[in-house]
């Protein structure tokens, strides 16, 4: 079978720098095209040998049985050059795509799992830019870059030992990026594909609505599903926002503090004070604790309908590789009986206690420390402005909180370094195991750090003006600084540096377009992305009763929100790699132990209101019997959270009978295929 496909328009420019008389050749006669399509840029050092480029180039293009990825490579300019240009033939892509375990359109409009046995009965199947997405293009790419591995102990040509002596099943990709031969790998963009995105997504003059699928096709599953979540949340914001003002200016508030009445007292910080009603603060709790669980279990029946119609709801499991960066003594693995570096286990839960552990209780510690310095300067200042009650010392009562909020910000971003270093050094086999040890450590600090003091502020304390306060402060401090890093540096950067990079471009018609790619620094990922998002969902949940304007502010971060991270993805960055994902993984998680807290944290906030101490004051009731109240709302509540998400589906039933049939299909094949080898053995 001939392979029709064409090249994208917007790779035009690269195929020419690129010509098809220069690339490496494959045997498999489906694979023969006089159309190549440039998916991947490798940089080299600049001092790098050619003798040592073509050992790499030799590498990239060898069969897989022979340690290498079988794709097609081209020097760029010349041999002399700093650049390697990969491309993947047809065998390859779908080879890896019935790896992945991807889902494609079959002959009956059905997604189905990909087979190559049975490649000839799913569409598009002679047209690879319509049968796998870019994203999924570049990324089969670098999914057989890092599977590379050394056959047997060898040197790499050019380079002096010991950097450049492979040992057998060693990586040959880590290698060379460590050793310094290759300074970065980058997926090409498609720059015509690239622009239209963007007049469909951050410069739309539509308030609303994002283009899920085209960014889908060109970043990728990683990448779509953030904005994905980041719309729903945002769309989901709309009623809570809605209630929020309503009762901040239409329902009656009462004048408290700390639970007593302050008739005589002065009003100049009126915003300290002045609470919601009993009744406001009931709708509040009541209504974010059923917000949170309704959008939760929505969002996964969402994301259930996006897998499926992105072909990933049925990723195969895989054994995975060791990834990179994870060393150890070279033996036998006793799973795949390959040669391998191997860490024992003892070793790593040693690291993770001796060395994780006590790092974690470190930095815990300060904020305690933060929290500490919070409290003595808070009662400095309200001692001042008792003294003077002037609307100078009613300014500063809010430094306290805008200065520790300044502090969590810096403590939080050294620590993400400090989590990331320290996992490294647990030593991780498997990418996925190193991710979620990351991915852990990150969590349970931004949980301390962000809520610590809310939560003692709210439970120990019990000052819900000031916890009104600390949270009033936070949102608007949060605002002042994600507008100014979200809006004001991107244009900075895209205005000064980015346009004199492009008029340097229109000045020398002789700039390499290939090397422009890789120019921009990297993306950093959407780790801090994440976390912003579920510290604000956090604030939502846990405690809005008390500030009811914290939705408000938050739908008004995240209209902005949306454009401004399409816009750095856009022209900020290097075009990341993007695995193929059925979900956000372990951030959907994250915000659904959020979503349960937020039952036990309204529930005892409603509890701790002055205007309900009041109320039970007077109706004479003690505290032991308010107590036992409050424990069997909290459990009624809990069961009514638990009732409403077992009858919410996680999936829609379309998605499910799709899912069930894929399986049934999955395992008659199974059974077709055991019995003709039965038969063919008999």
């Amino acid at each position: 079978m001939m392979s029709q496909e064409e090249p994208q328009e917007g790779l035009s420019t690269l195929t020419k720098v690129t010509g098809p008389s220069s690339w490496s050749r494959v045997s498999c006669p489906c694979c023969i095209s006089n159309h190549i399509e440039p998916l991947v840029l490798i940089q080299l050092a600049e001092n790098v040998q050619p003798i040592t480029k073509q050992w790499i180039m030799s590498m990239i293009s060898a069969p897989v049985k022979a340690g290498g990825a079988q794709l097609l490579v081209h020097p760029g300019e010349d041999m002399k050059g700093d650049m390697i240009v990969v491309a993947a033939p047809r065998c390859t892509l779908l080879r890896v795509t019935e790896d992945l375990g991807l889902c494609k359109t079959y002959q009956d409009g059905n997604m189905t799992a990909f087979s190559f046995e049975d490649r000839d009965n799913f569409c598009n199947i002679d047209n690879m830019q319509q049968f796998l997405t870019l994203a999924e293009r570049q990324y089969i790419v670098k999914h057989e870059l890092d599977s590379m591995r050394a056959m047997e102990d060898q040197r790499i040509p050019g380079i002096p030992a010991p950097k450049g002596k492979l040992k057998a099943r060693e990586s040959i990709l880590q290698k060379l990026e460590k050793a310094g031969v290759i300074r970065n790998i980058t997926p090409l963009h498609d720059q015509k594909l690239l622009l239209a995105l963007g007049k469909q997504w951050y410069t739309h003059k539509s308030l609303w609505g994002q283009p899920l699928d085209s960014i889908h096709t060109y970043f990728g599953g990683t990448i779509a599903y953030y904005f994905s979540f980041l719309d729903f949340y945002t769309l989901a914001l709309f009623p809570p926002a809605i209630l929020g003002l309503f009762i901040t200016f239409f329902l009656p508030s009462a004048n408290f503090s700390n639970g007593n009445k302050t008739d005589s007292e002065p009003t100049l910080p009126k915003h300290d004070d002045e609470q919601p009603s009993v009744s406001s603060y009931m709708v509040q709790a009541v209504f974010s604790m059923l917000w949170s669980t309704v959008f939760m279990e929505l969002w996964k029946r969402r994301s259930a309908a996006l897998s499926y119609h992105w072909g990933t709801f049925n990723l195969a499991e895989q054994f995975q590789e060791p990834r990179p960066g994870f060393h150890g003594e070279l033996s036998t693995n006793p799973v795949t009986g390959r040669l391998e570096p191997l860490f024992p286990e003892w070793k790593r839960r040693l690291r993770i206690g001796v060395v994780s552990v006590p790092v974690v209780g470190v930095f815990l510690g300060l904020v305690v420390m933060g929290m500490a310095g919070f409290y003595f300067f808070e009662r400095l200042v309200s001692g001042w402005h008792k003294a003077s009650e002037s609307y100078f010392t009613a300014v500063l009562l809010y430094l306290p909180s805008i200065a520790h909020i300044l502090y969590t910000n810096v403590l939080g971003n050294i620590y993400r370094n400090v989590a990331l270093q320290l996992t490294e050094v647990e030593n991780h086999r498997e990418a996925s195991s190193f991710d979620y040890h990351h991915t852990t450590k990150v969590l349970v600090f931004t949980f301390f750090n962000n809520f610590a003091v809310l939560f003692h502020i709210a439970f120990f304390k019990e000052d819900l003006p000031l916890l009104r306060k600390r949270l009033s402060s936070l949102l608007i401090v949060t605002q002042v600084v994600n507008q100014f890093t979200e809006v004001v540096v991107p244009f900075l950067v895209d205005r000064f540096l980015t346009s004199a990079d492009r008029n340097l471009k229109e000045d020398d018609p002789e700039v390499d377009h290939l090397q422009a790619q890789g120019s921009l620094p990297a993306f950093p990922g959407l780790f801090a992305e994440y976390i912003e998002l579920l510290v604000q969902f956090g604030y939502l949940s846990l405690f809005s009763c008390v500030y009811p304007l914290t939705a408000p502010l938050l739908l008004l971060n995240n209209l902005t929100e949306i454009r401004t991270d399409a816009y750095k993805l856009c022209k900020l960055f290097n075009k990341p790699f993007s695995a193929p994902v059925a979900n956000m993984g372990v951030w959907q998680l994250a915000f659904e132990v959020l979503s349960f807290i937020s039952v036990m944290s309204n529930c005892w906030l409603l509890l701790l209101s002055p205007q309900v101490k009041e109320l039970t004051e007077d109706a004479g009731l003690s505290s032991s019997k308010v107590l036992v109240i409050a424990v069997i709302v909290e459990h009624v509540l809990i069961m009514v959270k638990m009732i409403l998400a077992v009858m919410i589906p996680d999936e829609p039933d379309w998605v499910r009978i799709k899912r069930e049939q894929i399986e049934y299909h999955s395992m008659q094949a199974l059974k077709k295929q055991v019995t003709l080898s039965t038969n063919v053995n008999c």
